[in-house]
């Protein structure tokens, strides 16, 4: 005789749905582990972004050959870098690539430079130019004028407090932070760094790097000097056309 099949064990219908949710949100994890976070594909695992070994060679290279030209930027006379025409600097980074050497990345980086089309203002002198000429493929600067410095300020403007970047919005922050400087308000920010005064330093500490907008069309030869026709290096006073389109 055939055995008499047994009933299956009543189980409640809510422990079969938690029991089905449950199943669900474990196969959507490891999904999301698979995929990334967000369920993208995990940079990590793609194929394409394996380096093989020689682009390693060539990362080092390109990185080698960036210090060398390097070096030789940086032993131009100075009647060829000539002297500042202006107090006051304002500086853009144009290029971040991975051909940049370590040494031109301290530079950028000491510059405040941290980011592609951020900026910052500079005192203008020999030093500061010839230091610039040992970057100049990556960076474009000039001299603003004082419509550009307020528009800067006003519209770009941030106070770098603790690693945050706070808008100028209120006039108390300036003055909690720059007030023994005799600098309360907006307008003084303005007149210190226009007039390079004696508290350029601490002001600009206090700012901290301005993040621009991408010029619209982007820019041209990047890496070729802006006296040869491309986008880097010094443009004295038409660094003022620059900024009113990123500003």
């Amino acid at each position: 005789m055939e055995e008499e099949s047994k009933p299956l064990p009543y189980v409640a219908e809510t422990v079969l749905k938690k029991r089905k949710s449950t199943e669900a949100l474990a196969l959507t994890r490891k999904a999301q582990l698979e995929l990334g976070k967000y369920g993208q594909k995990n940079k990590k695992n793609k194929v394409e972004d394996i380096k093989r070994p020689e682009q390693f060679i060539k990362q080092f290279r390109d990185q080698e050959l960036d210090l060398i030209r390097m070096k030789q930027r940086g032993k131009r006379s100075k009647s060829v870098i000539g002297k500042p025409k202006s107090k006051l600097l304002f500086i853009v980074r144009i290029q971040g690539t991975s051909d940049m050497h370590p040494k031109t990345r301290k530079i950028l980086y000491k510059l405040g430079l941290r980011k592609i089309f951020s900026g910052v203002f500079a005192r203008a002198t020999e030093g500061i130019l010839e230091v610039l000429q040992k970057v100049e493929p990556y960076v474009t600067y000039g001299y603003p004028n004082l419509m550009n410095v307020k528009e800067l300020i006003y519209k770009k403007g941030y106070a770098n407090l603790k690693g945050q970047r706070i808008p100028l919005t209120d006039n108390n922050i300036i003055e909690q932070e720059l007030g023994k400087y005799g600098i309360i308000c907006v307008e003084d920010i303005v007149h210190e760094i226009a007039n390079v005064g004696p508290q350029f330093k601490e002001v600009i500490s206090f700012l901290g790097p301005f993040i621009l907008n991408k010029p619209e069309g982007g820019l041209l030869g990047k890496k070729q000097p802006f006296r040869d026709g491309g986008e880097a290096g010094n443009r004295e006073d038409q660094i003022n056309e620059l900024i009113s389109k990123m500003n």
